[in-house]
């Protein structure tokens, strides 16, 4: 059976609730810096007493054990007293983003049934209708207020609900236990984890608070004893963030793909005081894993895989030297994970063999917030556990397991899409793409509906990259409806304000520029050509085309082939076989076959059809 599973104590034995492990950790090291910059932080004690009196303050504004508080503050040290305060009340917090628009937070907060909403001065005018309370923990105001003793939590009980883009449209709430974090902060950041962490570390937290990421990025180095360092600026540009984690020093610190691949491009050796790099949230390029390891030697760099549903990280793949396969593995269950590989049985498929990967253990959420079908839909009984009630998630990601034991992340099985009577996974061509020594970066995306529909490649890189080399170097390795039709180069791919990649921007990014093709552009001339120019262009979607540019190579494919010549038999009354079109190409070519066609005394270049 294809299993990986790994069970580590300190995940696994009764976890304490988050709040009780950070004020045992206050206890520890009351001196310590906790949260903050070199020269402006918290310690740990006054961290602790900052969120004991904030909790006082909500439990008198009504919070009680059990209720979800919403809270939208940007990254820093209010934003981490709040959270500590939310749990110390024994209730669960529910990050919304300060930018999120104002529907969809209001949906966000019916779907988490959240009973006050926590924000900096002057938030309160984006929760019209809600109680609001605008605060800032740090300040005077709360200085005379008591300690709050923490709620005696359950494991069990939620943490915190954080929201994920839904198929629909609504966006999902994922509702995740102390258990689970606790799984993540404490079982991994062990000597042997995937994230040693101690005293002398210091973490950067980049991530929104919204996104999943910064459940690791906060709990991991507070009930470590590592100093938390929020980053100051809303969106992270790659050379501030370089800039910024060497000047505070830090020694851990987490990156979305696309945004490590940037850092990647530029100097990575200005992060000398890095110990250990973790990247995600998207497929990484073996060329820049490469590249960073060159240029920082003893770092340990680490590819974190895992969904929302499981708490952040599933699987962590840690290198100290480039991968030497054409793809970067997502490595093995974290500890507290179970994984497996299903086939659409729910059998294990074996070993090398593509599966479903599904994942249960100590980071399973409980589900989604006020969704109990897609809940059940999701989160399936376990068929290989003893235990009672025992569930697995369904990931949704191919993967197979490579010799070793490590994963190698294949796509999405809902990525897949119809394309011609094919089904396309657009990872596979990223894959082969990244292959290539000239490619820095890529995204594969499908542009266009109904017979127009095809693949757009988008690539980095820091030459210019000669397409229709690239495109005959494709045709080599991959079958025809896998080439794409289309190649932009891009100085960088575009990101997410979670710093992924954002395909839906580049799916509406559709150059109507005629791109680089072998032959040289050549106008039309005379009145077939010319006609034909311009039903290629419109069925292509070009401004132009030349008359000795290939059909194939501007992107056209069979069911555009029958379009044109559908358009030549009803304008010339000329019947173009499929195979004297592929034989015929180009504007030119396609042109003198129809002028051979025509009868005795039609001139070529006259317009049978009228009017067009």
């Amino acid at each position: 059976m294809t299993e990986h599973q790994h069970a580590d104590g300190a995940a696994g034995e009764d976890p304490e609730p988050v709040h009780a492990l950070f004020a045992r950790q206050a206890a520890a090291t009351p001196h310590a810096p906790a949260v903050g910059t070199r020269d402006d932080h918290l310690t740990y004690a006054r961290l602790d007493a900052a969120a004991g009196r904030l909790a006082h303050h909500l439990r008198g504004l009504g919070v009680r054990p059990g209720d979800a508080v919403a809270v939208t503050m940007e990254r820093g040290t209010a934003l981490i007293t709040a959270l500590l305060a939310v749990l110390r009340c024994g209730g669960r917090y529910v990050a919304v983003d300060p930018d999120e628009p104002a529907e969809r937070a209001a949906g966000m907060l019916d779907t988490a049934r959240a009973r006050l909403v926590l924000t900096g001065p002057g938030g309160a005018g984006r929760f019209p209708g809600r109680d609001v309370a605008e605060l800032d923990p740090t300040g005077a105001e709360y200085a005379a207020l008591p300690v709050a003793a923490p709620h005696p939590t359950d494991p069990e009980a939620p943490a915190y609900t954080a929201f994920t883009s839904g198929s629909t449209g609504v966006p999902k709430g994922v509702t995740v236990p102390h258990r689970a974090v606790v799984r993540l902060a404490c079982g991994g950041t062990g000597a042997d984890g995937f994230l040693p962490l101690g005293p002398d570390d210091t973490v950067l937290q980049l991530a929104p608070v919204a996104f999943d990421a910064s459940t690791l990025e906060i709990w991991a180095p507070l009930l470590n004893g590592a100093r938390l360092v929020p980053y100051p600026e809303p969106r992270p540009e790659p050379d501030a963030v370089v800039a910024f984690a060497a000047e505070q020093g830090v020694t851990a610190m987490w990156l979305t793909a696309g945004l490590f691949h940037q850092v990647a491009e530029r100097d990575p050796a200005r992060l000398a005081g890095l110990r250990h790099l973790l990247a995600g949230g998207d497929v990484l390029s073996p060329v820049h894993v490469g590249r960073v390891l060159a240029a920082l030697p003893g770092l340990r760099l680490v590819n974190g895989y895992g969904p929302t549903e499981n708490t952040t990280f599933t699987c962590c793949h840690v290198m100290t030297e480039p991968p030497g396969g054409a793809t970067v593995p997502i490595g093995t269950a974290v500890p507290g994970t179970r994984t497996h590989l299903l086939d659409a049985a729910l059998e294990p498929v074996p070993d090398g063999e593509p599966g479903e990967l599904y994942t249960g253990g100590l980071g399973l959420a409980h589900g989604y917030a006020g969704d109990p079908a897609l809940t059940a839909q999701r989160f399936v009984p376990d068929p290989f556990s003893s235990e009672p009630g025992a569930r697995l998630y369904r990931t949704g990601d191919l993967a197979r397991a490579l010799p070793g034991g490590a994963l190698e992340f294949l796509g999405r099985s809902d990525a897949q899409v119809k394309l011609r009577g094919f089904r396309v996974e657009p990872g596979e061509v990223e894959a082969v793409l990244r292959r290539r020594d000239e490619i820095g970066d890529c995204a594969v995306v499908v542009q266009g509906e109904g017979a127009a529909k095809q693949l757009a490649a988008f690539v980095v890189a820091e030459e210019r990259v000669r397409v229709p080399r690239l495109r005959r170097r494709l045709a080599e390795q991959l079958p025809g409806y896998l080439v794409p039709a289309t190649f932009q180069q891009l100085d960088a791919l575009p990101l997410t304000e979670t710093g992924k990649v954002d395909r839906s921007t580049l799916a509406k990014q559709r150059s109507r520029r005629r791109p680089e093709c072998d032959a040289e552009f050549r106008p039309p001339e005379g009145e077939v050509e010319r006609d034909l120019a311009r039903v290629w262009a419109d069925t292509l979607q070009y401004e132009e085309v030349g008359v000795d540019d290939d059909f194939f190579e501007l992107g056209g494919h069979s069911l555009m082939a029958t379009q044109i010549t559908g358009e030549i038999a009803e304008t010339y009354d000329v019947l173009v076989t499929a195979r004297a079109f592929y034989e015929r190409p180009t504007v030119a070519e396609l042109a003198a076959y129809i002028a051979e066609q025509l009868p005795d005394g039609a001139p070529a270049d006259s317009d049978p059809g009228g009017d067009r």
